[in-house]
């Protein structure tokens, strides 16, 4: 008879691993059957926060801005349940800046805690925003990226 393998996880990145932070108020609706924050809805946070750090650095012109950004994966990894009323605060930072791409990687925390909740990476490539072809990030880009730092 075989042993069962078990596979060894790395711990969540700690709150001093990010860079900038998007506070989330949590909504009734965010809970599911178990009582907790559905998974989905984390995707949700995560999303909303590279955006808004992308607006607020004058990088994301939704209307006409170019290049655009196209998620090509995603993933996430959950420590605690988070669960309404509680606050949280999304952490992010960069893990990876290509020369059309970016990985971005995103906490969720509870503020006051150090350990993450959950822990989640956005790959965006940019394109054009007519031809949809992959295109190199512009320099001004690329610096304002690396603000978030980038190992």
């Amino acid at each position: 008879m075989q042993k069962a393998q078990t596979m060894a996880r790395d711990a969540l990145r700690p709150r001093a691993d990010y860079r900038w932070w998007q506070p989330i108020t949590t909504r009734w609706s965010d809970n599911d059957a178990y009582g907790h924050v559905n998974n989905a809805i984390y995707y949700h946070w995560f999303d909303t926060t590279v955006n808004n750090w992308l607006i607020s650095t004058g990088l994301l012109d939704i209307a006409t801005g170019d290049p655009i950004g196209l998620v090509v994966e995603t993933q996430c990894r959950y420590a605690r349940s988070i669960t309404y009323p509680e606050p949280v605060e999304i952490g992010l930072a960069l893990s990876r800046l290509g020369s059309s791409s970016v990985a971005f990687r995103l906490g969720a925390f509870v503020p006051g805690t150090d350990d993450a909740a959950a822990e989640a990476s956005f790959t965006h490539v940019y394109v054009g925003r007519d031809s949809r072809r992959p295109t190199e990030l512009p320099q001004a880009w690329r610096r304002k990226m690396e603000s978030l730092g980038c190992p």
